[in-house]
């Protein structure tokens, strides 16, 4: 029988793909160290022969046994020397025979020996000594593996003693053999497409690479496809997909791993559960479970892993191209690390929002994070959008206040350099409500409430059995739901609160003067109406103070202004506070709105008159509600359409506030004085005196709403009849019909009526242009004259006869 069949299989691609690069190179790292080593002891070995067999050369061996003889040996000696037959013997024989005389014991001995002969317990103790000296653990050869034993000490000397272990290394031979073949094949496959790349030309090469590249697209979409059908069963192609983010192919290396990172991202949106994967705990690993429920943790596992390491790769090409590394492979140059970098920021958007509840969420918002202040403006703005998508959409708070708290982070670390985009992400946060602080509690009227004990006393025997099985229903109902409590989600946008306004305080405290200044007001008048009543005070000194500098441009002034009302409109109506140098303020800088398409500064108009005007209807007197009027009409005939609809719609509900604002209506004086349009002080301008003449011109306007709202107004802003508005018009807001009614998109609305699309055949001339009756006698004039015979040379003789006409020949 022959030798046993070798199960030895040829490697597969799949099975190559699995042993990942990082373990291939580190094996071929410790195989050259190996050889390295090998081949060191080897000269080592070789050096020591060369100065041996160098110094046995040239050594001149000295007589073993020296010592004198006597001279009755030396007559001896010689008595024998001469009695031998000297004629047999050649000359050159008998010098020979006398040197080896004097060597007597060469035949024992090796010859560079120069040890006495009679030196034996001397010699026997060297032995032993040097035999001390040798380490217990040999050298290891790469053919057998060898054990040393106790040696054996006999008459003649010391004799190691040692045996061969026999180690089965059948598994790890295999695996390095088939290291040794991938790493030859791939080695002689990069020579032979070097060695046809060069003989090629351009056409052939983009030839090649165009099919390359068609191959590797086939590839993805075919694992992408068979991992979405089944990812129970296909969760292992994962790691197939995965690996061609390491595409070594120079030729399309940069768009094979665009594409992978592009369709990883896809499958694992489309894969992910709706739920996070906790890991399992030894108890539960080591009970036995049915087999659905053993592939569905097999799948968890997998998929968590793989979605792991799918995120390390993404940030790991982030960090290569922000630390401007450049890789040993050269299969991607250094170019085109930047457009690797922002698909791969793109795809960690694209999972942050959609995946917002899956594991490793907190990872991908660090990462992200500090990308919003990145210098790269296309990376900036996509990390922006993301996380203010984030925020828009969630519901719960846990995420938003995750992101929260690493944004505080990273703009205390930077010192408040930082992009103001970054803090105008904040704005889309869903806080609605948060708690109120205790002293606020404390002032509002107590209401006393029976305890439950009380309840029961006053409920039959029945009552609280029923009462005690709805209770119990309501309890498991909220279980089955699953949904966040009230209570929670006010606790979670209390602190998201608590850490926005740390951030908007600390650069009002410390960077006035910065870039952040705007987006920090913006902030401020989005939020005002949830801040505590204790900061009130020093809020309103800081932005008085602001205001005062002249520092700030006209849209920051009126963020101050727009943040001051609406904290007076809110809690801050307790406080007995007159802003009077707040209108001032605004009044000055409605001259100052742009009046051309960049108009976005009369939103926040429109929100301060509401705060100021409307709501505050009991604080503001009459004279300062008509200058607001007077001074808003005279800014609407130079606006734009939809800031004019804005701004007349504004002062409609000015006078539905205040009834005698009809005075403006009337040419009549109402009082001492005139009109002074360029005082800054409202109360003091005589605005009873004026009258809204700007109505008439804004009647004659080219856009209907405008034209529609001057007519309303100029007829006293009715509520019926005919001069009032359509239910459309009265029923949106200021800010509302401001954005209805933009431009911004080139649109004009209500849309312009197009011109009529029937075409005319031909242009009729003539006879449609002219009166029936005139059409009539100009018909008989010229059948008359076609009948009748003209003749124009005796018309200047004697005039025709009626009825008769002369002719000549």
């Amino acid at each position: 029988m022959g030798p046993p069949r070798s199960k030895k299989r040829r490697p597969t691609f799949r099975r190559l793909l699995k042993t990942s690069g990082v373990k291939l190179e580190n094996k071929l790292k410790n195989r050259q160290l190996k050889q390295q080593n090998v081949a060191k002891k080897q000269r080592k070995e070789q050096k020591r022969l060369r100065q041996a067999v160098k110094g046995a050369a040239g050594a001149v061996p000295r007589p073993l046994e020296t010592y004198r003889k006597r001279p009755e040996e030396e007559e001896d000696e010689e008595e024998f020397l001469e009695s031998l037959p000297t004629d047999m013997l050649e000359e050159d024989n008998l010098q020979q025979m006398t040197v080896m005389a004097r060597q007597a014991s060469f035949i024992t001995r090796d010859l560079s020996s120069c040890g006495p002969v009679h030196g034996g317990k001397k010699r026997k103790s060297d032995v032993v000594r040097s035999y001390e000296k040798v380490p217990r653990k040999m050298a290891r050869t790469e053919e057998k593996e060898v054990i040393h034993l106790l040696p054996i000490k006999d008459k003649t000397g010391v004799i190691p003693q040692s045996i061969e272990r026999v180690v089965e290394k059948q598994q790890e031979e295999e695996e390095e053999e088939e290291e040794d073949a991938a790493v030859e094949l791939d080695s002689v496959e990069k020579e032979a497409e070097l060695a046809s790349c060069v003989e090629m030309t351009p056409a052939q090469r983009e030839r090649l690479r165009d099919q390359k590249l068609n191959e590797r697209k086939l590839t993805i979409a075919s694992l992408a496809s068979a991992i979405v059908s089944d990812p129970f069963s296909s969760i292992k192609r994962v790691k197939e997909l995965r690996a061609m983010l390491m595409e070594a192919d120079p030729s399309v290396a940069v768009t094979v791993r665009k594409l992978a990172m592009i369709s990883l991202m896809e499958v694992f949106k489309d894969i992910a559960p709706t739920y996070r994967i906790r890991p399992l705990t030894s108890a539960e690993k080591a009970t036995k479970v049915k087999k659905e429920t053993q592939v569905l943790r097999e799948f968890e596992e997998g998929l968590v892993s793989q979605y792991k390491f799918y995120l390390e790769d993404l940030e790991q090409t982030i960090k290569d191209w922000k630390q401007k590394k450049k890789k040993r492979s050269q299969a991607v140059a250094f170019q085109s690390y930047g457009g690797l970098a922002e698909v791969a920021v793109r795809c960690l958007c694209e999972l942050l929002v959609a995946l917002p509840h899956f594991n490793f969420h907190n990872n991908i918002i660090v990462i992200l994070v500090p990308l919003m202040n990145d210098p790269v403006k296309k990376v900036s703005v996509m990390c922006c959008d993301a996380l203010g998508k984030l925020f828009q959409q969630d519901k719960e708070g846990g995420a938003s206040l995750a992101t929260v708290r690493v944004i505080s982070g990273l703009v205390k670390s930077l010192n408040y350099n930082v992009r103001p985009e970054l803090l105008r992400t904040l704005l889309s946060l869903r806080i609605k409500e948060v708690e109120v602080k205790k002293d606020i509690e404390a002032m509002a009227p107590k209401q006393k409430f029976m305890t439950n004990k009380e309840k029961k006393k006053n409920l039959s025997r029945m009552q609280r059995k029923w009462k005690k099985a709805e209770e119990k229903l309501e309890k498991e109902l909220l279980e089955t739901e699953a949904s966040e409590s009230k209570d929670k989600k006010i606790k979670l946008h209390t602190e998201m609160l608590n850490i926005v306004f740390l951030i908007y305080f600390r650069i009002l405290k410390k960077a006035q003067k910065s870039v952040l200044l705007p987006a920090v007001l913006e902030g401020l008048a989005n939020f005002a109406h949830l801040i505590n009543l204790e900061f009130f005070d020093d809020l309103l000194n800081v932005l008085q103070g602001l205001i005062q500098s002249g520092d700030l441009s006209t849209k920051e002034t009126l963020h101050c202004i727009q943040t001051v009302f609406t904290i007076l409109s809110g809690q801050g109506d307790v406080l007995n506070i007159d802003p009077l140098n707040f209108y001032s303020q605004f009044y000055k800088l409605l001259l100052r709105l742009h009046a051309g398409a960049s108009s976005d500064d009369t939103v926040i108009v429109l929100r301060c008159l509401d705060a100021m005007l409307t709501r505050r209807r009991k604080q503001v007197t009459l004279q300062r509600a008509m200058a607001f009027v007077k001074r808003l009409s005279t800014i609407s005939l130079h606006m734009m359409p939809n800031a004019s609809v804005g701004i007349l719609a504004a002062n409609r509900a000015t006078m539905h506030a205040f009834s005698k604002c009809d005075f403006l209506l009337d040419n009549e004086i109402q009082g001492s004085g005139f009109y002074l349009p360029e005082l800054d002080e409202p109360e003091y301008c005589n605005a009873q005196n004026t009258a809204l003449w700007e109505l008439h011109t804004l009647q004659r306007h080219y856009h209907p709403v405008v034209r529609r709202f001057a007519v309303h107004l100029s007829q006293g802003a009715p509520s019926e009849g005919s001069s009032a508005l359509s239910v459309e018009l009265s029923r949106r807001s200021p800010v509302e019909l401001f954005d209805d009614y933009s431009i911004k998109q080139m649109t004009f609305n209500p849309p312009v009526a197009s011109p009529s699309s029937k075409k005319k055949d031909h242009f009729a001339v003539g006879a449609a242009l002219l009166d029936a009756e005139l059409q009539r006698q100009i018909e008989s004039a010229l059948t008359a004259a076609e009948d009748a015979k003209l003749d124009f040379t005796a018309a200047h003789t004697q005039p025709p006869s009626a009825g008769t006409h002369t002719h000549t020949k």
